[in-house]
C-alpha cells in the first residue's frame, strides 16, 4: 500500500492545481467581465457553462483525495497536510454551496440591468475569498506530496 501513497497524492495534488488554475482564470478573466455582460456566463445565451468545468474538476479531486488520504492514513506527516488541504477545500466548498453557487445560478438566468450589474460585482468581489482557500489547499497538497516522497 505504501507504494501507492506517492502516486495517489501526486495525482490529487495535480488536480488541486488544475482547480487553482481554473480559479485564476475565473478571477482574472471571467469575473472582471461578466457583471457588465451577464451573457458571458449564461450558457443558454452562448456563454460559458461553469459547471462543465467545476463539477468534474471538484469530483475528480475529491475522489483522488479520499484515495490518497486512505492510503496515507498511517503516515502522520502526509495525513496532517492532507487534512489541512481538505479543511481549506471543505471551507471553500461549503461557503460556495451555501452562498455563492445559488446566486451564480440566478445570475445565469438574469437580464442585464444596473441592479444586476451591481449585485454581480458584489458577488465577484466576495467570490475572490475562495481563491486564498484554494491556494492553502494546493500548498498543503504540495507539502503532502513532498512528505509522501520522503517515505517511499
Amino acid at each position: 500500500m505504501t507504494d501507492f501513497i506517492l502516486p495517489a497524492t501526486s495525482l490529487a495534488t495535480a488536480l488541486a492545481i488544475v482547480g487553482l488554475g481554473g480559479g485564476l482564470y475565473k478571477v482574472g478573466v471571467i469575473d472582471p467581465a461578466w457583471p457588465q455582460r451577464p451573457d458571458l456566463i449564461q450558457p443558454d445565451r452562448g456563454g460559458i457553462s461553469r459547471k462543465r468545468f467545476w463539477i468534474p474538476a471538484h469530483a475528480a479531486f475529491e475522489l483522488l483525495f479520499i484515495i490518497a488520504l486512505a492510503l496515507a492514513w498511517s503516515s502522520a506527516d502526509v495525513r496532517f497536510w492532507l487534512l489541512v488541504a481538505i479543511a481549506s477545500h471543505a471551507a471553500m466548498r461549503i461557503w460556495s454551496a451555501i452562498e455563492l453557487i445559488p446566486k451564480a445560478l440566478a445570475f445565469e438566468k438574469a437580464t442585464c440591468s444596473p441592479e444586476t450589474e451591481t449585485a454581480a460585482s458584489r458577488w465577484a468581489r466576495r467570490s475572490l475569498g475562495r481563491f486564498p482557500l484554494d491556494v492553502i489547499a494546493c500548498g498543503a497538497m504540495l507539502v503532502a506530496t513532498i512528505a509522501a516522497a520522503r517515505i517511499t
